[in-house]
């Protein structure tokens, strides 16, 4: 028997998983076991930090519900999310429009509704239009591609949080017309505080980070036989577009609302973006989140 010290252990540590039978997970559990060890030898890890690590993570699994996903937010504010959402364009075929992050207040169920619906159940500020075309690279339009567009209100909460998920507002289901045209009225969204309640939270101000995500609309754009998008619309008159806490926003996601004759509903300003789908691989899909609510069941 030998016995252990920092660097030996790691040697045995990967003797003992060397029997994993899949290679892609054989692969990861060493290459995790590899960082983890070196990150601990590099900062010189105590037993009362390593303590102070796993009861902040017991924390954040703790904060979890289904309502609510703070390892999704742990990983967005670290730019894991970010990082692996640029990994997976990558490996694409072909680029469409840029992806951005899915975010933790992703819901599946919501009904796909009529061309032009109002998304917002009482809207109480401007009403604006989203409006444009869905396309694939060579600009064929893509006829019947399902957007799902979900925000905040103008107070800058989700329904998730104004509403504990009893309802759903601020989202909508459309799908394009034959020529892949596509257009909904929401109200403009208010840019907002990830939520600062939890451990996150707290680390982010530890970090004296402000926390602030930029006023964007979330889009999730699917069409057969194409790469799923996930991205975002991000105004570009919010203060905190240049410093969006979860490194979202990308240049070419930046837009206005403004005046545009063009606009399919006449007299109100407007947000015009064409989405562009790249082909995709079999089985291939863009998400990097989940819906709250499957997560926690998939876990009982």
């Amino acid at each position: 028997m030998q016995d252990l010290d920092e660097f030996t252990t790691t040697d045995e540590t990967l003797r003992q998983m060397a029997g994993t039978a899949s290679p892609r997970l054989k692969q990861i559990g060493e290459a995790a076991v590899k960082h983890l060890h070196a990150f601990a030898r590099e900062v010189n890890l105590t037993p009362e930090e390593w303590l102070l690590g796993i009861q902040f993570l017991t924390e954040v699994g703790q904060k979890c519900s289904p309502l609510r996903q703070e390892f999704i937010l742990l990983s967005d504010v670290l730019g894991l999310s970010a990082v692996v959402n640029a990994l997976h364009d990558k490996k694409a075929r072909e680029l469409g429009s840029q992806s951005s992050l899915l975010g933790p207040f992703y819901r599946e169920g919501v009904a796909v509704m009529p061309m032009g619906s109002q998304i917002v159940e009482q809207p109480s500020v401007e009403e604006i239009v989203v409006w444009g075309k869905v396309t694939d690279n060579d600009g064929a339009p893509l006829a019947k591609a399902l957007i799902q567009v979900w925000q905040t209100s103008e107070r800058g909460q989700y329904d998730l949080q104004e509403r504990n998920g009893e309802s759903m507002d601020m989202r909508g289901n459309f799908l394009t017309g034959p020529d892949g045209a596509y257009h909904f009225r929401t109200v403009r969204p208010l840019g907002y505080s990830i939520p600062m309640d939890g451990p996150v939270g707290e680390m982010v101000m530890m970090q004296n980070r402000h926390g602030m995500r930029p006023s964007h609309i979330h889009c999730l754009i699917g069409a057969e036989g194409h790469r799923e998008l996930v991205t975002a619309l991000y105004f570009g008159d919010d203060p905190n577009i240049e410093s969006d806490t979860v490194f979202g926003v990308s240049q070419s996601l930046v837009v206005e609302a403004r005046q545009d004759p063009a606009c399919p509903v006449p007299g109100l300003r407007s947000v015009h973006y064409d989405f562009r789908l790249a082909k995709a691989a079999p089985g291939e899909t863009g998400r990097v989140g989940a819906d709250p609510t499957k997560m926690m069941k998939a876990a009982e």
